[in-house]
C-alpha cells in the first residue's frame, strides 16, 4: 500500500524529475570511466585541489575530533574553522562521505554528485506540482532541463555549490505561499535552510528573491494596501532566516572580515566586461571548456524548449501587461548583470570571483525554465505567428554567434549545427497539431533530455580529471607516513613535508602541518609566510622553503621526504604520483627515522624544534617586522635572535660567489638586483653562479617574485631545482649543506631575452650560533599534559624574569587564556602569534579557542527559535 503511494499519479513526475538527471549524469561518468566504474576520477580543479581534502577534515571531525569544527592545526599552522564549515561543509549530502575513507573518497564524490542533479530535478518537479504550474510528463520536461542546465554541468566541480539549485525551487515556493496565502514561515525556513547551507549561494539567492518579490507583487496585485503588507512579509521572512542561521553566519562573519573582505575591490568601473552580444554563444551546446573557468561568460545554457517557452510568456495574451513588463524588468537586470561590473561586483558581494566567473548565473536558468513552463499549456502548440517571431530571433542569434566565431573560440561549427538541430526539432514539434497529448509529451521529455544530454557531453568532454590511480596511491602514501609518524609521537608537533598534491594535504591525512588554501584564509598567515621566504597569495600557502631557523620556530618536529628509489623503474613509478615540490638538502642535519618496508617517504626528526610554545624574551612584544624591508632570511635572524635575546647579527652573513659564468648572456658586475640580457636571442641564454663551502654550514639563495620557473629554469650541480612553481615574494631556496670543500653551481637558463635577478643573494647560516639559540629556547618548553583542537594546557617554567609564553599559534580575538588558573590578556607579536605575559617561575598555562560571536549568534537564533515556536502554538490555540 505504501509503495502504491509514493509511486501513484501524484507522486511519479517528482520521481521521474528526480532519476532522470541522475541516470544521465551516472551514464555519462560511467562513459568517462570514473571511480567506482574505471580508472578516473571526479577530481579536476578546486574539487580535486581543495574539497576532496575537506571533505576528508570533514570526516576526520566527525569521527575522532569534534572540537576541529571551531579550530585546526591542520589549516596550515592553525585557524578557525567555523568559516571554513559555513562555505565548504555544511551540505548534508556530506554524511555520505562517512562512509568513504582514503581513496575511497572519490566513489562517495560520485555518488553525491549525481544525488545533486537529482534533488534539483526533484526540487523543480515539486515546484511545478504545488503551485499547479504543470502536470505529467511534462513536469519532468521541465525539470530535467533545470537540473542539467549550462550552469550545472560547467561548476559541478564545485560542489559545494550545487546544494543551492535543490534550494532555490523551494525558497520561491515559499515566496509563491507567502503572496497566495499571506504564510512566511516556508519561505523562512528554506532561506533558512540555504544559509546554513551554503551563505554565499544563499546570498544570492536572497538578491534574486528581491527581483522576484517585485515580479510576485505586479503578478498578485489587489491593491496599495496589500502590497505594503505583503512588503513588510517579505521582509520579516528574511530577517527571520537571518535570525536563524546567526549561530552560523555571526561567527563567519567574523571570520570573513580576517580573510576575504581584506580583498574587497575599492575602486568601482562603471563599464561593461566585455561585448554584450558575446553571451549570445551561451546558448550553443557545448559551450564550456577549460578556458572558461578563469574568465570567460555565464554559463546558462538550457534546453530549446525552455527557451522558447520563455519567448512564449511574452507573446500570449496573459497574463496582463504589467506582469509582462515586470518580468522584463527583472530579465533584464539579470542580463545587465552578466556584463555591466558594479551589477556583477554586487552579485559576488564586492569581490571578483577568482575563476568561476558569473556564479549567480543559476538564477537566470531558473527564471527562463520557471516562466516557460507557466507560458507553456498542456496542449504544447504555439500559433504559427508566434513561431515566425521565436524562428527569427533564433535566426538571428545563430547568424550573429557563427559570424563571429573567431572571437569565441570555445564554439566550433558541429556544436552550432547541432545547436540549430535541435531548435528547429523543438519549434516544429510546438507547431504541429497535436492529436495525442501523451505522446507529444514525452517525444519533448526525449528532446529535452536529448538536448541536455548533448550539452553535457560537449561540455564535460573538453575538461581532463584526476585518474584514480594518482589519487589513490599518493593518499595511501601520505596516510602511511603520517600514521606511522603518530604511533611514534602522539604529542603535539608539525609535520613538514617535500612533496605535494594539493595545499590542503593536512587535512586530508589528519596532521598538524603548514600547508591551506581555501577562501576563507585568515590574511595573518599568507602576510607572514610570504615575508620569510614562503610561497604564499590570497587564501594560500605552501609551506616549502623553510630554513633550519623556520622549521625550529614553527615546530617542524618531522619532515616526510620522497624515498630515493633504488632502480630506475621506480623513479619513473614514483614521480607519478608522489610531485617533489622542494629541495631541502637541510635534511642531513634531522635524525632519520625507521619507515616501513614499502613506503615511498622517509621520515626525518628535527632535534632543533622549540614545540607549540616556549620562554622567550618579552623584547618580541616590541619588535616590528614589516616584509616590505629587508629580505626572508635577515627577517628570520631578527625573530629568533630576538626572541632568544641574542645578538640579532650575525647568524646569517651575505656570502659573494667565487665565480660566475655567462653564456650568451651579456656580463654585469653586480649580480643582485641587475637585469641581464641575451646576446643572441635565437640561442639558449645561461648563467652559472659557483661557490665552495669553507663550511658545513646551511646555504640559502634568495629569489623575487620575478624569478619563477616562467621565466626561467634552475638548477643545482646540473640537476633542476624542486620547487613549487609560484610565489608573489621573495623565497628562500636551500642550496647547500655539510658540502665543506665541494664545488656547488647553481644554474639559470634564461627562458626570454632578458632577466631580472630580483632579490637574487647567497647567504650563509652559522649553524653554531643557530644550535646555540636553539637550546636556550629549548630549555623551558611549554610542555602539553592535555591537547585538542581547540583548547591546550600545559606548564612552563619560566626562568628568567622578562619572559613571555611564545606560542606560533595564529593570534585570533578567540583565543583566551588563563595562567595558574587567572584570565591574562593575550598579547599579538609580530603581528601573527599569540603571546602570554609570565613572571618568573613555574605555571600552569591554558588557551581556549571560542569563535567570536558563536554565542551572540546561538542566543539570536535560540531567542528567534523560541519566539516562533511560541508564535505558532499561541496561533493554533482554540480561542
Amino acid at each position: 500500500m505504501r509503495i502504491r503511494r509514493i509511486f501513484d499519479k501524484r507522486t511519479w513526475p517528482l520521481w521521474v524529475s528526480f532519476w532522470l538527471p541522475l541516470i544521465i549524469m551516472t551514464g555519462y561518468f560511467i562513459y568517462r570511466h570514473m571511480a567506482p566504474f574505471g580508472s578516473s576520477s571526479l577530481l579536476t580543479v578546486d574539487l580535486g585541489q581543495q574539497y576532496v581534502d575537506l571533505f576528508a577534515y570533514f570526516r576526520h571531525t566527525l569521527l575522532h575530533d569534534p572540537s576541529a569544527f571551531f579550530y585546526s592545526f591542520s589549516k596550515t599552522i592553525g585557524g578557525e574553522m567555523v568559516g571554513v564549515w559555513a562555505y565548504y561543509l555544511m551540505s548534508p549530502f556530506n554524511l555520505i562521505y562517512l562512509f568513504f575513507p582514503g581513496q575511497s573518497i572519490t566513489t562517495g564524490i560520485f555518488i553525491v554528485t549525481v544525488l545533486k542533479y537529482g534533488c534539483a530535478g526533484w526540487a523543480f518537479a515539486w515546484l511545478l506540482t504545488k503551485t499547479h504550474t504543470q502536470k505529467g510528463w511534462l513536469v519532468p520536461t521541465f525539470s530535467t532541463a533545470y537540473a542539467l542546465m549550462g550552469w550545472m554541468v560547467a561548476n559541478q566541480l564545485n560542489m559545494i555549490w550545487l546544494d543551492t539549485t535543490a534550494i532555490l525551487p523551494l525558497v520561491i515556493l515559499g515566496l509563491e505561499r507567502l503572496f497566495k496565502t499571506g504564510k512566511v514561515r516556508w519561505f523562512a525556513g528554506w532561506l533558512t535552510v540555504m544559509l546554513i547551507d551554503n551563505y554565499y549561494m544563499g546570498y544570492m539567492v536572497i538578491l534574486f528573491s528581491c527581483l522576484y518579490w517585485l515580479y510576485g507583487a505586479t503578478k498578485y496585485w489587489q491593491s496599495f494596501k496589500t502590497f505594503c503588507a505583503q512588503a513588510l512579509k517579505f521582509a520579516w521572512g528574511g530577517l527571520l532566516a537571518v535570525a536563524l542561521s546567526a549561530w552560523l553566519l555571526l561567527p563567519t562573519f567574523w571570520a570573513l572580515m580576517q580573510s576575504k573582505a581584506q580583498y574587497n575591490v575599492t575602486k568601482l568601473h562603471w563599464k561593461f566586461e566585455y561585448a554584450p552580444w558575446k553571451m549570445l554563444a551561451k546558448f550553443v551546446t557545448g559551450s564550456f571548456n577549460f578556458d572558461q573557468m578563469p574568465s570567460g561568460q555565464p554559463n546558462f545554457y538550457i534546453a530549446w524548449f525552455a527557451i522558447f517557452a520563455f519567448l512564449l510568456f511574452f507573446l500570449r495574451k496573459q497574463p496582463k501587461w504589467p506582469v509582462k513588463l515586470s518580468v522584463l524588468l527583472v530579465t533584464a537586470v539579470l542580463v545587465l548583470s552578466f556584463c555591466y561590473e558594479p551589477l556583477d561586483l554586487l552579485w559576488h558581494a564586492d569581490q571578483f570571483p577568482v575563476w568561476y566567473p558569473y556564479r549567480f548565473s543559476f538564477v537566470f536558468c531558473f527564471w527562463i525554465v520557471w516562466l516557460g513552463a507557466q507560458a507553456l499549456g498542456q496542449k504544447l502548440t504555439i500559433n504559427w505567428w508566434q513561431g515566425l517571431i521565436m524562428f527569427g530571433l533564433a535566426g538571428g542569434l545563430f547568424t550573429t554567434v557563427y559570424l563571429n566565431l573567431k572571437h569565441v573560440t570555445y564554439i566550433n561549427v558541429p556544436n552550432l549545427l547541432i545547436t540549430i538541430g535541435l531548435a528547429a526539432i523543438t519549434l516544429v514539434l510546438l507547431l504541429v497539431p497535436k492529436q495525442n497529448r501523451i505522446i507529444y509529451h514525452l517525444v519533448a521529455l526525449i528532446l529535452v533530455a536529448t538536448d541536455m544530454s548533448v550539452n553535457v557531453v560537449a561540455s564535460l568532454n573538453n575538461i581532463s580529471y584526476v585518474s584514480q590511480a594518482e589519487f589513490g596511491k599518493y593518499t595511501t602514501a601520505l596516510d602511511q607516513t603520517v600514521n606511522q609518524i603518530k604511533a611514534s609521537d602522539q604529542q603535539f608537533y608539525r609535520v613538514g613535508k617535500t612533496f605535494t598534491r594539493t595545499k590542503d594535504d593536512p587535512m586530508q591525512a589528519a596532521y598538524n602541518g603548514a600547508d591551506h588554501f581555501s577562501s576563507t584564509f585568515e590574511s595573518i598567515i599568507p602576510n607572514f609566510f610570504g615575508s620569510i621566504g614562503q610561497p604564499d597569495g590570497d587564501g594560500v600557502v605552501t609551506y616549502s622553503n623553510g630554513t633550519l631557523i623556520t622549521d625550529s620556530l614553527l615546530d617542524m618536529r618531522y619532515f616526510m621526504s620522497k624515498t630515493i628509489p633504488k632502480t630506475q623503474a621506480d623513479n619513473s613509478n614514483y614521480n607519478s604520483y608522489i610531485p617533489v615540490t622542494s629541495t631541502k638538502p637541510d635534511l642531513a642535519h634531522y635524525q632519520k627515522k625507521s619507515q616501513l618496508s614499502n613506503s615511498q617517504a622517509t621520515t626525518y626528526k628535527n632535534p632543533y624544534a622549540l614545540g607549540l610554545g616556549f620562554a622567550a624574551s618579552d623584547k618580541i612584544t616590541d619588535l616590528k617586522v614589516s616584509k616590505t624591508t629587508g629580505d626572508p632570511i635577515s627577517r628570520q635572524e631578527l625573530i629568533y635572535q630576538t626572541l632568544a635575546n641574542r645578538s640579532t647579527t650575525g647568524l646569517i652573513s651575505a656570502e659573494n660567489f667565487d665565480q660566475v659564468v655567462f653564456q650568451n648572456v651579456k656580463q654585469v658586475t653586480t649580480l643582485t638586483g641587475a637585469v641581464v640580457n641575451k646576446k643572441n636571442l635565437a640561442k639558449t641564454g645561461s648563467i652559472y653562479f659557483k661557490f665552495t663551502p669553507k663550511t658545513n654550514d646551511s646555504y640559502y639563495i634568495t629569489l623575487g617574485s620575478n624569478l619563477t620557473t616562467s621565466n626561467a629554469s634552475y638548477y643545482i650541480n646540473g640537476k633542476e631545482l624542486q620547487q613549487y612553481p609560484t610565489y608573489r615574494h621573495t623565497i628562500a631556496v636551500n642550496v647547500a649543506t655539510n658540502s665543506k670543500g665541494k664545488t656547488v653551481t647553481f644554474g639559470i637558463q634564461m627562458k626570454k631575452t632578458s632577466l631580472w635577478l630580483q632579490n637574487f643573494t647567497l647567504y650563509k647560516l652559522n649553524n653554531n650560533q643557530f644550535k646555540q639559540s636553539a637550546k636556550k629556547l629549548q630549555q623551558s618548553p611549554w610542555q602539553l599534559t592535555k591537547h585538542s583542537s581547540r583548547k591546550l594546557t600545559g606548564t612552563i617554567n619560566s626562568k628568567q624574569p622578562h619572559q613571555v609564553l611564545m606560542t606560533t599559534i595564529p593570534y585570533s580575538a578567540g583565543w583566551h587564556a588563563t595562567v595558574d588558573g587567572k584570565a591574562v590578556s593575550i598579547k599579538k607579536v609580530i603581528n601573527t602569534f599569540v603571546a602570554v605575559p609570565l613572571s618568573q617561575g613555574k605555571h600552569t598555562v591554558t588557551l581556549t579557542y571560542r569563535p567570536p560571536y558563536l554565542v551572540a549568534g546561538l542566543s539570536l537564533s535560540g531567542l528567534t527559535l523560541l519566539g516562533t515556536l511560541a508564535w505558532f502554538t499561541l496561533k493554533r490555540r482554540p480561542h
